[in-house]
């Protein structure tokens, strides 16, 4: 029990690393997009200004786009909003750390004061900055605004490389210290000795005796002591992060499992786990099917793609579940506003409310059958032939 629980605490961080890269990897590619996109017709000041005196006109009236509100709200920013709208908002401000070619650049998220539309110009080493949809550009030298195309992509700034610890990455990081304060000092009381578990103990063994009971050794079989750290670690990161993403204020609401680098890189340690420790047998079957060899030309790029849309499955049930449960909330929620009928939350929050309750079980659920299919892929790798 006790070897279990110290591997785990270390793949935390083995699945902090990989996320990060992954999250890098998704906003460079995010902004790849972006300059393509900026060689089109620039606008010129009056136009930008144009463009926010519609958006804040339309806000006057008192227009309300339920989109645009969830989408927000399952995304990840460089803040923790707490309440309020435009310079009158109060959240909570996040480090901005990013790269540029004239060395690192450092600053709080409230040098922004809120503004996520690139009007507001934070200037520091010489350089400045604006932050376009929760997307940090750096302004071309000499230029004092941001310019948008037509497609209200920047065409005088470039994308520095952004290491800011998001709302998202903080949660990550406060989850990563859950579980090490959890994981470490049940491990020492075992490494103690301690015949009969109590305390934070007593909650934890039948939970690491599910995943190894009900999990681990119905899919893997004899060899299931290997990839018992690995299975915990992904199975409570999961579903501590899940509950996360269900409490509405700071320092959690986060939507981490809902984040598609998140669960890419929960994936993308799997398939290496799983390929990694892929036995004889379970190369064979796949670049030597057990069939007539005339069908191995088809056979066999069958078993080599595979090989990703497994982890790729993993990747997607996640994200989706954990989206949908947000996304079905606040849809909910939105519909006092969108009729600006406040009967309508007669019916839309008790809905609400069991959506939230049925979360509950979706994050257990969604933490157990990730932690699932992956043992099922490790036992089906490492199983040897008959």
């Amino acid at each position: 029990m006790s070897k279990y629980l110290k591997l785990s605490s270390l793949a935390v961080f083995m699945l902090l690393l990989g996320f990060s890269s992954n999250l890098q990897a998704q906003d460079k590619n995010e902004h790849n997009l972006e300059d393509r996109a900026a060689e089109k017709v620039d606008l010129d000041h009056s136009q930008l200004d144009e463009h926010h005196e519609e958006a804040a006109h339309g806000d006057e009236e008192g227009e309300f786009d339920p989109a645009e509100m969830i989408l927000h709200h399952i995304g990840d920013t460089h803040g923790f909003h707490v309440y309020g709208e435009g310079h009158d908002a109060v959240s909570v401000a996040l480090p901005v750390i990013l790269w540029t070619d004239n060395g690192l650049v450092t600053f709080m998220s409230s040098a922004f004061h809120h503004d996520i539309e690139g009007r507001e110009v934070v200037e520091r080493n010489g350089m400045r900055f604006v932050n376009l949809h929760e997307h940090i550009f750096m302004l071309e030298e000499g230029a004092t605004a941001l310019e948008l195309d037509d497609e209200h992509h920047p065409v005088n700034a470039s994308a520095p490389v952004d290491l800011s610890i998001t709302k998202n990455v903080f949660t990550l990081l406060m989850s990563a210290v859950f579980l090490c304060l959890i994981f470490i000092p049940v491990a020492g009381k075992y490494k103690k000795g301690h015949a009969v578990p109590n305390g934070l103990a007593s909650f934890m063994e039948p939970l690491v005796v599910f995943v190894r009971d009900e999990i681990a050794r119905p899919n893997i079989g004899k060899k299931y002591e290997k990839y018992m750290g690995f299975l915990l670690t992904i199975f409570f990161l999961i579903w501590i992060n899940n509950l996360i993403g269900l409490i509405p204020f700071f320092p959690f609401s986060a939507n981490l499992s809902g984040n598609i680098a998140f669960t890419m890189t929960l994936a993308a340690f799997t398939l290496i786990v799983v390929n990694i420790n892929g036995s004889k047998h379970y190369w064979s079957h796949i670049f030597a099917p057990p069939t007539h060899w005339a069908l191995w030309p088809i056979m066999i790029p069958i078993e080599v793609i595979g090989i990703l849309t497994k982890p790729f499955a993993l990747m997607i049930r996640l994200f989706a579940n954990i989206s949908a449960g947000h996304i079905i909330i606040l849809s909910l929620m939105s519909l006092i506003f969108v009729f600006k009928n406040v009967g309508v939350a007669g019916i839309s929050v008790p809905f609400a409310l069991f959506i939230s309750v049925l979360e509950l079980l979706v994050a257990a659920l969604q933490a157990f059958i990730f932690t699932m299919l992956a043992a099922l892929f490790i036992g089906q790798a490492v199983e040897e032939g008959h």
